[in-house]
């Protein structure tokens, strides 16, 4: 199997942009149309949206899918047409609760289940595609470029329908939704062709033939396997820890600049541009620092410039220590420079994000082989339990909070205080997880033989 260059992660980073076009629609589009136009209670579509998330606790099995077939090209495509139709099915949902409320609502559940279920297919496999294929040198410069054009297929798709949008009708709302679902499942059908290559035969699991239940059963052992795995068992960890700091604050920033630091709405989401424009000069710092370092290889002082375990660390420790200078603006409102704290912020998360990645798509191959989409799928549905919750327990402990602490400044201080101590431990976290570890040789004199075995068998399978 041939290493990607540089126009296949570019392919890559298509599929990932058409993903996040459609994604973007359910989660902030049609939110917004609930609240604003409906006048829904703005709980249901943080409900639909943490359904949404729930769902994601299917990538495991996703991914192990994958595993057993080889391939992860039907993977990307079955999901991408199961994205598309949750995005049609979630705005005609929408449609219909102004006439029908509770058919709409149920309707709408099925619809971002949908959606939920597409992007695990689909998101897990792509992952998998990257971790195997990209070389090590070019795993930073390469997740930097597939999370850009996510965050551009975000933007663009957001302008384009915002423009389409006006004015407003159920009608317009239904035909733009579709017009993005079914041409980026146009767009994912080019874009694959011949990307992936022939069938792994290396990594494909035997097929099933003990009996119905056989593939549940296989899956939980698989599952467990991965588990098992020290390293893989502890960066799960570090991604549900990591991640539930990194959405915590999102949803408590612009109110917390509005409160305190009097900012207008428009203001305040300046603010969030800013942040934004942090975590893509954090990516391009940490993807400019890979190439340097698999550059100064010859040079053992300058090498770990490059280390995708560094910058996830420290990354880490960087937006503890801007979260806890949030902190202090709580505290010293009149003084505290926010839009530059806001923008080191964002520079941390970005450096930690691209380190993280990078780093998951290292370990993505360590341990028992076979296991690559499992192992995935894991790490996948550990962020999207820690995104669901993030959102929940940041707005929750602010209003908690502000309940029990008159001075706003202080309870937002304190609740600050509290994710940067989260990333504190995810810093920890990452530093332990420490080299690659080696596969697990098998346990008895029977592994060893079934190993041989499976060894020889894939041998008679192999082109």
């Amino acid at each position: 199997m041939r290493p990607f260059g540089w126009f296949d992660v570019f392919r890559v980073g298509l599929l990932q942009a058409c993903l996040g076009a459609v994604v973007v629609l359910t989660t902030s589009t049609l939110n917004r149309v609930m609240v604003v136009e409906l006048a829904l209670p703005a709980l249901l579509p943080g409900v639909l949206v943490a359904l949404h998330y729930a769902v994601q606790m299917a990538r495991p099995r996703m991914g192990y899918g994958s595993d057993v077939g080889g391939r992860r090209t039907p993977w990307i495509v079955g999901g991408m047409a199961v994205l598309g139709l949750g995005g049609i099915v979630a705005a005609l949902a929408t449609t219909w609760m102004d006439t029908h409320p509770l058919s709409g609502m149920l309707l709408a559940g099925a619809g971002y289940a949908l959606v939920g279920l597409g992007v695990s297919a689909s998101g897990t496999s792509l992952l998998v595609m990257l971790a195997k294929r990209v070389p090590e040198g070019r795993r930073a410069g390469a997740a930097t470029l597939v999370w850009m054009m996510m965050i551009a297929g975000f933007a663009l798709t957001a302008g384009l329908a915002g423009h389409w949008l006006e004015p407003y009708s159920p009608a317009r709302l239904l035909a733009v939704s579709s017009s993005v679902s079914v041409l980026a499942l146009l767009v994912t059908l080019v874009v694959v062709h011949g990307l992936e290559g022939p069938r792994d035969h290396a990594t494909a699991q035997a097929p099933a033939s003990d009996g119905a239940d056989a593939p549940a059963l296989r899956f939980r052992q698989a599952l467990a396997e991965v588990w098992d795995e020290p390293v893989a068992r502890r960066f799960t960890i570090f991604v549900f820890v990591s991640m539930l700091a990194y959405s915590a604050q999102d949803l408590i920033l612009e109110p917390f600049a509005g409160s305190v630091f009097g900012f207008s709405p428009g203001a305040s989401t300046q603010l969030s541009g800013v942040q934004h424009g942090g975590v893509l000069a954090g990516m391009i710092l940490v993807a400019l620092a890979g190439a340097l370092g698999a550059r100064w290889q010859a040079r053992p002082w300058l090498r770990h410039v490059g280390s995708l375990r560094a910058w996830t660390v420290g990354g880490c420790i960087a937006s503890a220590l801007a979260l806890y200078g949030l902190t202090l603006a709580g505290l010293e409102a009149d003084a505290w420079p926010l839009s530059t704290n806001v923008f080191l912020l964002g520079v941390a998360n970005g450096a930690f994000s691209i380190g993280a990645i990078g780093s998951m798509m290292r370990l993505a191959n360590e341990g028992r082989a076979s296991r690559e989409g499992t192992r995935m799928g894991l790490w996948g549905a550990s962020q999207a339990i820690a995104f669901g919750l993030g959102g929940l327990i940041g707005t929750a402990a602010s209003d908690i909070a502000r309940a029990w602490i008159a001075e706003l400044g202080t309870a937002y201080a304190l609740v600050f205080g509290l994710e940067g101590s989260l990333f504190v431990l995810a810093a920890i976290l990452a530093w332990r997880l420490g080299a690659p570890a080696r596969r697990p040789r098998p346990a008895s004199a029977e592994g060893a033989r079934l190993d041989l075995s499976t060894s020889r068998h894939m041998q008679g399978h192999t082109p």
